[in-house]
This record gives structure tokens, C-alpha cells and sequence, in this order.
């Protein structure tokens, strides 16, 4: 309390009613897969297409994660982090050596840019201007075009060193002496070996990391943001033959258990590649058993335009789900089904499914993607892997997600605070008008606020003993708003006009 030694007015900034909850993002996605270049093993935040591209390259072969990240942004998405995984994950550079006067290698010349650019590159060594020994000239040409000329150089050290040279001046190749030899003149190599396809040698561990060390989507859980979890290129790795089946699984089932543990994210999983209808449902409930509110599983894939190949691919859906979801997030809300919305960029499904197959999908939480007639390919399911009814539906788990958080960050100011009758009135006052605008906001079931929501903080959830062990136990209950998942007309034979009277 502020002390008063003098007669005056004083001025005092006081508390008054409840501190605000804001509600916290909800469309914030996570890709893990390969790439071309970028920080290994580290999340980075993207917010657009030009930024992944700066960071992490364009499109290549072996790996879908570029095109899940464009099918987010290209759906919705706002923003995302990207991981970067692999052994190296780095494109394979074209290389040659240039021989030397007597037998063996002079020099080992690769291309400073990683990938099938490389390919183009050749070295040749020419006579040079000012003849003498051990000096010669090295010609790089690229496409069939002369881009560099190193002349009078020799090799070791000293001024005409070609190594320092090259080093310090070339802008196409990097080169390094295999001993102390000089290359035989007139010679000339082609680069070769580069290549657009990621090197895949990645195994389980390197996508499920270590919380500990950083690594694989395990060190996403330093990023609070983080609300969906995508690995695209899991599949990448299956379709050649690097991770098989149970390797799959097992990496599903971790990110299935990061998503329990942080308790404020989803997993959107893929299906293997190339499954009719029959083969979805028995891999759903023979093989992959999982049963989680925290995860959706989501099938066909979608055929998307591949600039990379100049035609058309398969690629896995989860890049296009997230995008979706975020952008039913920000166009109806959190509570709304992120179902029966369109995928942007898919030209067609892997597979057609027909209503009856449909049929025996649904019940196993399998949520299809289907094509209608005039009305495009849309998502046509909203359930996560939870076998309890409760938690059946997604945008129920994702509401509970989003209350549980906002309620989480805003009411930190709560700690240490005297545990007294107010501070339960303050806590109340709090929730109730947070929990006010979400039902305004169409999220909770109820005609009145009183139907749709109640919050319980007095002596009887905080007797004595509570209070002694320092605890202050607020109960919340809301009621969520369900989707209308199956809608029925029973249409009748009505004689219009007809009455019975006696």
C-alpha cells in the first residue's frame, strides 16, 4: 500500500473486473520430409511460398515435402514450420577428375551447385599463354558457353596456385589436387553425377528425433504454436523401398504420441500409396490399429501438377488437409468441421469410391476425399481415430484444443495470487467472459449461455485441504457444437386438402 504523509489528492491505477482471455491460433502446421538445402534438423518458420522456396529449395524428386507446403498455402494455410530430416538431405553434385601427365588423378573438379546443373559443366586444360613447366590454362565452360578462364596457374602453392585461384575466383566449380602432379593438357572432363532425387537414407528415428537434441518432429515440442503435424514424406521413403510398412506405422504411432503429450496438436496421417477401397479398410483395422483423438487419418491421394516433371503425380493429401483446415479456422472458426470443402490444386483422386465402399470406411474413422459431379473433390469426413464417442468428431477434439489453451495462457496472471473468495470471483469473472464471445462466436450448443457453458470455482472445489496444498481448482464444462454429419428427410404422401369429420 502507497503511504500518505500529507494532506493532497492522490491518483491510483487499480484492478478493476476481468483480465481478457485472447484466444490463441489454431491453424498452425508443422512439415517434416526432405529437401533440397536448409538448416538441418531445425524448425523454421514460413509464412509463404517465396520464403520455403528461399529457405528450403523448390520442388525434387524423392520427396513430397515441397509439395505439401505449396498445398498449404495453396489451401489456406497461413503459416507453418518445416523441418528439414535426412542423412544430409543434400541434392548430389556432379564431380569428374582431371588425370594427370603420368598415371593416377591431378585434380578432383565438382560443381558448385548441388543437383543436375552440374551436369552441364566441363573443364579442359589448355595450353596456356606463357608457356613453361608444370603451367597450363584451365577452360570452365557450362552449357557449351565459356563462363571462366584460369591461365598461367600451376599446381601446390604459391601466386599461380590453380587451387587458390579457383577458390577464390570461380563462381561454378570447386576443385582439389589429388597430389602434385599437373593435369595432362589437352584433357577434358564432363561433370556428371548430379542429380534432382534426395538421397533417402533415412530411417524412423531420423523422423521421430529426440525432444532432447532437437531433432525430427520429437524438438517441435519447444514450439507451442504448433496445432497439426504433417509428414508427408514418410511415403516418400516407403514408395522406395527405405522404410517398409511397420517402419511406417512406427513413425505414425510416434507422431501420434507427440500429439497426446503436447495435448494441443493433431496428427493428419496419409495412407500408403496405391490402395483400392478393400486394402484401405483391412490396413486400417488389421495393421494400423490406432485408436487416438489426437490423430485423422485421410485417403485417396490426389493428383497434383508437378513442375519439377512437367506432368501430373500422386502425392499424399496432408499438405492440402492442413491448408483446410486453416482455412475453415479462418473462415467459419475452430468449431466448424473442416469437411465438405474443396481442395484447391487436386485434378483428380487416386481412386473413385462409390457411396456403398464409403459406406464401410466412415464407421473406421477413415476420412475419404471424394469427387462429386459439378460440385468438384471435396472432403468428405471430419472424424479422428478415436474409438470413444465423445470424441468421435474432429472439430470437437480441435474446440477443446483451442479452449484448453486460451484458457491456459490467459490466466497465468493467477499464480501466486492470494487464494481467497475474490480471486475466485476474478478467475470466474474471467472464463465466464471468454467463454461468453465463444459461444456468440456459434462454438458452443445452447439457446442460452447458461445451456452452453459453466464455470465452478468456490469453497466447494476449493476446500481447506485444497487451498493448503497451494492448489486453486476451477471446474469448466462446455457443450460442443456437433456437425450434422448425417442429415435425413423422411418425405411422406400427403393428401393434401382431405379432413375426417364426424
Amino acid at each position: 500500500m502507497p503511504s500518505y504523509l500529507s494532506p493532497g489528492v492522490y491518483v491510483e491505477e487499480v484492478q478493476a473486473g476481468s483480465r481478457p482471455i485472447e484466444g490463441v491460433g489454431t491453424a498452425v502446421a508443422a512439415f517434416v520430409g526432405l529437401a533440397q538445402r536448409g538448416p538441418f534438423n531445425e524448425p523454421v518458420l514460413v509464412t509463404n511460398w517465396s520464403q520455403f522456396t528461399g529457405s528450403f529449395g523448390e520442388f525434387i524428386e524423392g520427396s513430397y515435402l515441397a509439395h505439401a507446403v505449396y498445398a498449404y498455402f495453396l489451401n489456406g494455410g497461413g503459416a507453418c514450420y518445416v523441418v528439414r530430416v535426412g542423412a544430409d538431405g543434400a541434392l548430389p553434385i556432379a564431380r569428374a577428375e582431371l588425370p594427370a601427365t603420368d598415371k593416377g588423378a591431378a585434380m578432383r573438379v565438382a560443381a558448385l551447385e548441388a543437383g543436375p546443373a552440374g551436369n552441364d559443366i566441363s573443364v579442359e586444360v589448355a595450353e596456356p599463354s606463357e608457356p613453361g613447366e608444370g603451367v597450363f590454362k584451365l577452360v570452365v565452360r557450362q552449357a557449351g558457353k565459356l563462363v571462366e578462364t584460369f591461365d598461367n596457374v600451376t599446381t601446390g602453392r604459391g601466386k599461380q596456385s590453380v587451387a587458390t585461384a579457383v577458390k577464390t575466383q570461380s563462381k561454378v566449380i570447386t576443385l582439389e589436387e589429388a597430389g602434385s602432379q599437373a593435369p595432362a593438357v589437352g584433357t577434358k572432363v564432363d561433370l556428371t553425377g548430379g542429380a534432382t532425387t534426395v538421397p533417402a537414407r533415412v530411417s524412423p528415428d531420423d523422423y521421430v528425433g529426440n525432444a532432447a537434441d532437437r531433432t525430427g518432429f520429437a524438438g517441435l515440442e519447444a514450439i507451442d504454436d504448433v496445432t497439426m503435424l504433417c509428414v508427408p514424406d514418410l511415403m516418400a521413403v516407403y514408395e522406395q523401398g527405405v522404410i517398409d510398412l511397420e517402419g511406417v506405422q512406427a513413425v505414425q504411432l510416434a507422431m501420434i504420441a507427440h500429439a497426446e503429450l503436447m495435448g494441443d496438436r493433431v496428427a493428419i496421417l496419409d495412407t500408403p500409396p496405391g490402395l483400392n477401397a478393400q486394402q484401405i479398410k483391412e490396413w486400417r483395422e488389421e495393421k494400423a490399429r490406432y485408436d487416438s483423438k489426437y490423430a485423422a487419418l485421410y485417403w485417396p491421394w490426389v493428383k497434383v501438377f508437378d513442375p519439377l516433371a512437367g506432368q501430373t503425380r500422386f502425392v499424399p493429401p496432408s499438405g492440402h488437409i492442413a491448408g483446410i483446415w486453416a482455412r475453415s479456422d479462418s473462415e467459419r472458426g475452430v468449431h466448424k468441421a473442416p469437411a465438405n470443402e474443396v481442395i484447391r490444386g487436386a485434378i483428380s483422386l487416386e481412386l473413385q469410391i462409390t457411396k456403398s465402399e464409403h459406406d464401410q470406411l466412415n464407421p473406421s474413422g477413415i476420412n475419404a476425399i471424394r469427387s462429386f459431379p459439378g460440385r468438384g473433390i471435396r472432403v468428405w469426413g471430419a472424424r479422428t481415430l478415436s474409438s470413444d464417442p465423445a470424441w468421435r468428431y474432429l472439430n470437437i477434439r480441435r474446440l477443446f484444443n483451442y479452449v484448453e489453451e486460451s484458457i491456459l495462457e490467459g490466466t497465468q496472471w493467477v499464480v501466486f495470487e492470494p487464494n481467497d473468495i475474490r480471486l475466485w470471483e476474478r478467475v470466474k469473472r474471467t472464463i465466464n467472459a471468454f467463454l461468453l464471445g465463444t459461444w456468440r462466436d456459434g462454438a458452443l450448443f445452447g439457446t442460452t449461455p447458461g445451456e452452453a457453458y459453466y464455470v465452478k470455482c468456490d469453497a466447494e472445489t476449493n476446500p481447506p485441504d485444497v487451498i493448503d496444498r497451494g492448489q486453486l481448482v476451477v471446474e469448466v464444462g462446455i457443450a460442443p457444437v456437433k456437425p450434422a454429419e448425417f442429415v435425413i428427410f423422411r418425405i411422406a404422401q400427403y393428401a393434401g386438402g382431405a379432413a375426417l369429420s364426424e
